[in-house]
């Protein structure tokens, strides 16, 4: 029987952030049969999306906690509006942590969670033993997409014009029909037709119309000025650098770039996925998890690094 609750932290500006932590039984963790403690951060506009699958297989060996940013799922709006950049994030993270009595944990990523964890790692290294990064980039997302500025040059524009129709925006915004997203996705071929089912891509889409516009743009921007290039170099626990072939969010250079900058990383692509291959090839990305835990977490892995 897995362990399972849920429960709130509260963010040094009084946010009300929410978690759930999966995985074995408190005994179980106890006696030390447990694999290391795993924090799961999501892309933007998600409160889970990407971890659908990967969520319930780590819980079998692992406790995972998976959290909402704020102003996403059941998280709060934030109580200082200024304060929805990635290191906002990253203290929200740690804020996490705290709350549900983690010292220390493997910090994973999506596509902005890439940011976040990164950034969390700046602000507290000793509290993570390993980085798991997926589909995401060290920042300035929104001068890569699609390998172009253009996401950064007609954002300023956007949220400029959400801000003088904010009740517009909000009604187009919230009435977009998953159905018809998923289809010009696929045909727009930002994820892979073949492989994502259309219930995971409506998980993704119902929540994105649950936000803010107002928020999720300015969020997007924050994320597009960031950057934790300069962290890279300084890591020193495991990573996992996983990217997709055919990813327009993040494309996968920058993830293979990362990889090569941080000392002893480890990079994995996945041939044909998008920027969702976590649902589009979920199994695959449990066996390359599940070989880098054996081999970089396992107590004779631990041993001959300590030899060596």
């Amino acid at each position: 029987m897995q362990y399972d609750r849920q429960a709130f932290a509260t963010a040094p500006d009084g946010t009300r952030l929410f978690y759930g932590v999966r995985g074995p039984r408190p005994d179980v963790l106890e006696s030390g049969a447990a694999g290391p403690t795993w924090i799961l951060s999501d892309g933007i506009g998600c409160d889970g999306f990407a971890w659908r699958y990967l969520q319930p297989h780590l819980a079998e060996r692992h406790r995972v906690v998976h959290w909402h940013y704020r102003a996403h799922g059941r998280s709060g709006l934030p109580v200082d509006a200024a304060r929805i950049d990635i290191p906002a994030h990253a203290r929200d993270l740690l804020a996490v942590m705290d709350a549900a009595g983690i010292e220390s944990a493997i910090l994973a990523g999506h596509s902005m969670g890439t940011q976040v964890s990164l950034e969390a790692y700046r602000l507290a290294p000793d509290r993570v033993r390993g980085l798991a990064l997926l589909c995401g980039s060290y920042g300035k997302i929104t001068t890569t997409f699609h390998g172009s500025d253009v996401l950064k040059t007609v954002l300023p524009s956007i949220i400029d014009v959400v801000e003088r129709n904010q009740g517009l925006a909000r009604a187009v915004w919230g009435r977009i029909p998953p159905a018809l997203a998923f289809r010009f996705a696929q045909l727009a071929r930002e994820v892979d037709a073949l492989a994502i089912r259309e219930e995971d891509f409506r998980f993704y889409m119902e929540h994105v119309a649950s936000m803010e516009p107002g928020i999720f743009f300015a969020m997007l921007r924050l994320a597009g000025e960031h950057t934790a290039e300069d962290v890279l170099e300084r890591i020193h626990v495991p990573a996992l650098v996983v990217a997709a072939e055919r990813d327009t969010f993040t494309p996968n250079a920058l993830a293979q770039h990362m990889a090569d900058v941080i000392p002893g990383a480890e990079f994995f692509l996945l041939r044909g996925a998008s920027h969702a291959a976590p649902v589009e090839q979920p199994v695959a990305v449990e066996v390359r998890i599940a070989k880098w835990l054996a081999d970089r977490f396992a107590p004779q892995a631990s041993s001959r690094r300590e030899v060596g």
